[in-house]
């Protein structure tokens, strides 16, 4: 049985977050051992509420995507205007997650949560009623910003209330979800467009942030006790992500998992015109093909998922980084050679199911390393990942109609990333000092 702490150590107890009764945990709830199990199942509901939240990217990002012809048609804007609309949404996750990671370690998980869907409601209903592409911009930016208050506190409640095999295995677990996000928005924004115009796909994501502050209303509560809260200013969050980033582990696993995503997002960024325009499909068989790729990443979510329960997360890490990096290299020299659809696209197939390895794990082993400033730590981790998704897809184009700048950007990210990699190891779980550092 697990011994009462004094008050300053308290944690929530992982069996708290099982409980059907929705009042906040206490401050004097006793703690369980961690990387205990705590004994219970994850809540259904939990599971879907904390998936939704996390799924805000590919929400806000892939389900208009359909509707960017018609929305240069209807503000008169050129198509390069039109797709600046995705960089100030790329632009507000990354900085919304830097923003709300400390403000929900220094006020707790749920008023953030909260107001940050309020405020992607607003800002939805903003774009759905935009009469210039400067205004759609601007709001579009704010739309970011809320939803990275979803990704960033989703991430932190986890480590909240679960720890060790636990929290990797939910993180696992949410990770198998998400795919689903961007294979079905893109489809559900087209079905949308057959019925409304671009402006309804505005107005259906706030429908969805309305549904999702329900949800988080009904199911959530606050896990992050006053007690270990760490209040601050603007200056005390830039000092704690120069820590974190001094980190020599947490900075470790931060640059593998960024890196090995940057591969995959350089594929994201030219997969369009490499299906198309360079191997000759059609743009229904690119749809297809992103698809059964979308579909591979789910299953290795769904496998990794399932076997972090016997193999360290470390060792699943590592095991996507080299495969990244190998499938990288290979992708590189088939599209050097002209080697044809015949090779790259087991190779992309490839790169794409490694992402399902590299960003749970990634993500299990940050947060862990982190555990007493989770927020600031799983924002750093976000924002890093989009910087780096952005920095890199320019890159793609830069010889025009060809795949190799693709395949050169997969080999050098994946081999960057499974060199650091390799020095990367799963930390202890100690229990809290009296100090809650």
């Amino acid at each position: 049985m697990s011994r009462s702490l004094p008050e300053p150590e308290r944690r929530p107890d992982p069996r708290e977050a099982c409980a059907d009764d929705p009042a906040p945990v206490p401050a004097a709830a006793a703690a369980a051992p961690a990387g205990s199990s705590g004994g219970c199942s994850w809540p259904l509901r939990l599971v879907v509420v904390l998936a939704g939240l996390s799924a805000f990217a590919p929400l806000i990002t892939d389900l208009y995507l359909p509707a960017l012809p018609d929305i240069s048609r209807g503000l008169g804007a050129t198509a390069s205007s039109v797709e600046v609309t995705l960089t100030a949404c790329v632009v507000g996750i990354a900085v919304g997650q830097l923003l709300v990671g400390p403000l929900s370690d220094a006020v707790g998980r749920r008023r953030p949560l909260i107001a940050g869907l309020l405020l992607f409601i607003a800002s939805s209903l903003a774009c759905a009623a935009a009469r210039s592409i400067a205004v759609l911009d601007i709001f579009r930016l704010l739309q970011g910003v809320a939803g990275a208050t979803g990704i960033v506190i989703a991430r932190a409640m986890v480590r909240d209330m679960y720890s060790g095999l636990d929290a990797a295995r939910l993180y696992a677990a949410l990770s198998s979800v998400i795919p689903l996000a961007p294979i079905l928005a893109p489809t559900a924004g087209g079905i949308i467009l057959l019925v409304t115009s671009w402006r309804g796909i505005f107005a259906f994501q706030a429908i969805l942030g309305l549904a999702l502050l329900a949800a988080s209303a009904f199911v959530t509560r606050e896990t992050l006790p006053p007690a270990l809260r760490h209040p601050g200013s603007g200056s005390s969050a830039l000092a704690t992500y120069r820590d974190l980033l001094r980190s020599r582990h947490y900075s470790r696993v931060l640059a593998s998992g960024s890196l090995g995503f940057a591969g995959f997002f350089a594929y994201v960024s030219a997969s369009a015109f490499v299906y198309q325009s360079v191997l000759g499909f059609s743009a229904q068989a690119f749809g297809l093909l992103f698809a059964v790729n979308g579909m591979g990443l789910l299953a290795t979510n769904v496998f990794n998922a399932r076997l972090i329960r016997s193999v360290p997360v470390e060792r699943m890490l590592h095991i996507g980084l080299r495969a990244i990096a190998v499938s990288g290299v290979l992708t590189a020299v088939s599209a050097v050679a002209g080697l044809g659809a015949w090779a790259l696209l087991p190779l992309m197939f490839v790169t794409v199911c490694c992402v399902g390895l590299i960003v749970s794990n990634s993500i299990a082993l940050s947060m862990a390393l982190e555990r007493h400033r989770a927020g600031s730590a799983a924002a750093l981790f976000g924002a890093a990942q989009f910087v780096t998704g952005a920095a890199v897809a320019p890159l793609v184009g830069v010889a025009g109609a060809s795949a190799v700048p693709m395949g050169i950007v997969m080999a050098v990210s994946g081999v960057s990333a499974m060199m650091i990699g390799e020095t990367v190891h799963a930390p202890a779980e100690p229990a809290p000092s009296p100090t809650g550092g």
